[in-house]
């Protein structure tokens, strides 16, 4: 098989093409979640939230986040451990739940997570007993009655139901059933996903990936675990090398030779094109992190900066805040890693007054 060559900017215009954010802007919102595979259901609304956001990159001002929640209301697209999916694809996970946690021995920490999961048995039952009787129910008015608490040294240390939940996610027991005010609702699976046949292990997780390369046009052939969402794609697609790049890439073979044209946009922090840090230094060499995580004064860029999109390239960052009580779009700061010239300031700041017009909020620029 022929292994493709391709430039940084070839890489580039394959990425920003899969990911819908060239000059050719899609019309339906769940054409949009269908070919992204998903959007990261993240609540931090500094701006907007992130999934509202990567919808509203995409759609432009005829996106409505009260068509991402009818969807959401109506089953169309449902929400799998913290991914907003299409529901149709509930069925390449359902296998993977019947035989959580998987075939074979398990060693590690994912055995250590499985003995804790045994341990609570009895909480476990008293979930699935509370979500029977009185369900949907938010987490916090679930019973703790764990015998051994969750230790981390993270967020998670001590929140046993919430752990729990994700477990009985995973296995198939329990599914997110909707929204109380910024509450998640959690019910029985069986009354909340739909009734259709599991695809087989196997066929389940090339399907995905096969989806997952599609999206993402060029990735890595193998990557880090990630449990949730990998970003590598195994042997799918055909070979390719990037220029100045080390190691193997695969390349979706419908992206290669496409025109493109490109145009200007701000992206979401965990916008799928900028999510993997590692592959986006490599292909759009541009430096970025989130945050929010920071102290105040060390952050370079600010709490929530978007990412800003120019053609094929990453060219700075707005910092920004949706001030919902006064209402105001504060911007900060618009940070340029490229100088910009007249027509890309133009282009970025009829951008930021979409972002404004589409929050319903006047905007405040930097003086």
């Amino acid at each position: 098989m022929v292994i493709h060559e391709l430039s940084r900017t070839d890489a580039r215009r394959i990425a920003v093409r899969a990911q819908l954010l060239d000059s050719d802007r899609p019309a339906e919102l769940l054409d949009v979640v269908r070919h992204l595979t998903l959007l990261q259901a993240d609540l931090t609304a500094a701006v907007a939230p992130n999934a509202d956001l990567v919808c509203w990159s995409r759609l432009g001002a005829s996106y409505s986040p009260a068509d991402l929640a009818f969807a959401l209301r109506e089953r169309a697209l449902i929400e799998l451990r913290g991914m907003i999916r299409p529901s149709e694809d509930l069925a390449l996970y359902t296998a993977e739940m019947a035989e959580w946690p998987g075939r074979g021995s398990v060693a590690g920490w994912r055995a250590g997570t499985l003995r804790w999961v045994a341990a609570n048995e009895k909480c476990r039952i008293d979930i699935l007993d509370r979500l029977g009787s009185d369900g949907p129910l938010p987490a916090r008015e679930l019973p703790d009655t764990c015998e051994v608490a969750w230790k981390s040294t993270g967020w998670t240390n001590n929140r046993n139901v919430s752990v729990l939940l994700d477990f009985l996610v995973r296995r198939g027991e329990v599914a997110m059933a909707g929204w109380r005010g910024r509450d998640r609702l959690w019910d029985l699976a069986e009354r909340v996903y739909p009734d259709d046949p599991m695809v087989p292990v196997a066929k389940a997780r090339r399907i995905r990936a096969e989806r997952r390369l599609r999206s993402l046009g060029i990735a890595r052939a193998h990557g880090p675990e990630c449990p949730t969402e990998p970003s590598d794609v195994g042997e799918l697609g055909e070979p390719a090398v990037v220029e100045g790049v080390n190691g193997e890439w695969r390349v979706d073979p419908a992206q290669l030779g496409q025109p493109f044209s490109g145009r200007p946009g701000l992206l979401s922090p965990l916008d799928r094109l900028v999510f993997d840090r590692k592959r986006m230094t490599e292909l759009f060499e541009f430096d970025y992190q989130l945050e929010m995580y920071k102290p105040a004064a060390r952050r370079r860029w600010g709490y929530w900066a978007l990412p800003i999109l120019y053609g094929d390239k990453l060219v700075g960052k707005v910092d920004a805040t949706a001030d919902r009580t006064h209402g105001v779009l504060r911007v900060n700061a618009i940070h340029e890693d490229v100088p910009f010239d007249a027509v890309m300031a133009a282009a970025v700041h009829r951008e930021i007054r979409g972002l404004a017009d589409w929050l319903g909020l006047d905007l405040r620029l930097p003086a």
